[in-house]
C-alpha cells in the first residue's frame, strides 16, 4: 500500500513538471521572430546633426549674413539683477521708494515746515529779548540775571530749531518736487549668499528693464542699512545722475553689478552671434563647410561691451554667424525664405 502510494506520488510530480515546462515553453513563444513586439527603440541623431543648413550665396547675401572667427578673449565678471529707482535719504532718513505713502509723508513733510518755522520764529523772538538784556546791562539798567535768563532761554530756542530743522531733512524733499531730483538713488536687492560675491565698492551699469540702449554708471553710496528677512537680501545703493528725467521713482531697472575676481577668459564671440530658444538654451550658428550652416549649443559665461566669453560648446577658430543668426533660425523652422 505503502509503495503504490510513493509511486503515484512520483507520478503526480512528474505530471506538474511536464506541465510547468509547457506553460514556460509557450510563454516563450510570444517573443518568437515574427512577432511584434511591445517597445520599439532607435537611436536618433545627436542635436547638431539634425539641422544642417546649405544656402546659396544669393541666399546669404540677401540674409546678410557676416562671420567672425571665435578667438581667445576676456571680458569683466558680472552679474545681471534688477533694482529700483528711489529718492536719496536726507540726513539719515529712509529713502523714498514706490512703497511709501506720498500722501501720508506729504502730511508729514506740512506739519514739520510749521514746526520748523514756528521754532525760528520763536528763536527770533530769543534772540531780541537777550540783545535788549545785554544791552540794558551794559548801560547799568538791567540786571545780569535777567541777561542770564535771556541767555538761558536763546539755547533753548536754538536747540528747538535745530530739531525741528532735523526733523524735517529726515522727511526728504518736498513731494512736489521728487521728479526734479538731480540726483536718484538705485536700490539693489542681493540675496546675502550672494553678497561676498560682489566686488564692493565698485560702480554699477544700470539701463531701463527691456531696453538695448546705453547704460549709465552709477557709484555707490552709504545709505542706511536696509535688508528684507523674509526674502533674505540686502540692500545696496548706487547714485545714479538724473538730470535728463529719464527715470522715476519705483522704476524697476536693470542693474550689472561686477563680480570679485577679475576677468573671464575663454573663447569670444559677438553678442550678435547668440541665439536663445524659448527654454533659455543658447546657440550659434556655426559654419562648417561653403555655404554650409550648423546650429551648435554653447552656454555664455560672461558678456560686457557687445562681446561673450563661452564656457563651452566652440573649439578656438570655428567660425560662427555674427550678422544674419535670427535669420537664419527662422529659415530653419521654416518662418523665413
Amino acid at each position: 500500500m505503502t509503495a503504490h502510494y510513493g509511486g503515484r506520488m512520483r507520478s503526480n510530480c512528474i505530471c506538474f513538471a511536464t506541465l510547468a515546462a509547457l506553460l514556460l515553453t509557450a510563454c516563450g513563444s510570444e517573443s518568437a521572430p515574427g512577432t511584434k513586439p511591445p517597445v520599439h527603440s532607435e537611436a536618433i541623431a545627436h542635436e547638431t546633426e539634425l539641422v544642417r543648413l546649405t544656402l546659396t550665396p544669393e541666399a546669404q547675401k540677401r540674409l546678410g549674413i557676416t562671420t567672425e572667427r571665435a578667438s581667445r578673449g576676456s571680458v569683466l565678471e558680472t552679474r545681471m539683477t534688477s533694482g529700483e529707482i528711489v529718492i536719496p535719504a536726507a540726513s539719515g532718513g529712509a529713502p523714498i521708494n514706490a512703497a511709501s505713502n506720498l500722501q501720508q509723508l506729504a502730511a508729514q513733510q506740512t506739519a514739520a515746515n510749521g514746526e520748523e518755522t514756528r521754532a525760528r520764529a520763536q528763536l527770533q523772538l530769543a534772540r531780541i529779548a537777550y540783545n535788549r538784556a545785554a544791552e540794558l546791562v551794559d548801560e547799568e539798567a538791567g540786571s545780569i540775571r535777567a541777561r542770564d535768563e535771556a541767555a538761558a532761554a536763546l539755547a533753548t530756542a536754538k536747540a528747538a530749531a535745530n530739531v525741528a530743522a532735523s526733523q524735517r531733512r529726515l522727511l526728504g524733499p518736498a513731494v512736489g518736487t521728487l521728479t526734479n531730483q538731480r540726483y536718484v538713488w538705485v536700490r539693489v536687492p542681493v540675496f546675502g549668499t550672494d553678497l561676498a560675491a560682489i566686488q564692493q565698492g565698485q560702480s554699477a551699469l544700470i539701463a531701463p528693464l527691456g531696453a538695448d540702449g546705453a547704460k549709465r554708471s552709477a557709484r555707490p553710496v552709504d545709505a542706511p542699512p536696509s535688508a528684507n528677512a523674509v526674502a533674505g537680501t540686502v540692500d545696496l545703493y548706487f547714485a545714479l545722475d538724473n538730470r535728463d528725467r529719464a527715470y522715476r521713482v519705483g522704476q524697476r531697472v536693470s542693474v550689472t553689478l561686477p563680480v570679485a575676481g577679475g576677468e573671464r577668459q575663454g573663447l569670444s564671440v559677438p553678442a550678435s552671434a547668440i541665439l536663445r530658444d524659448i527654454y533659455g538654451g543658447e546657440w550659434v550658428y556655426a559654419k562648417t563647410a561653403p555655404d554650409t550652416y550648423v546650429r551648435q549649443r554653447i552656454e555664455v559665461a560672461a558678456s560686457e561691451g557687445g562681446r561673450a566669453v563661452l564656457s563651452r560648446g566652440l573649439v578656438p577658430g570655428t567660425v560662427v554667424v555674427t550678422t544674419g543668426a535670427a535669420e537664419l533660425f527662422g529659415t530653419e523652422f521654416g518662418v523665413a525664405h
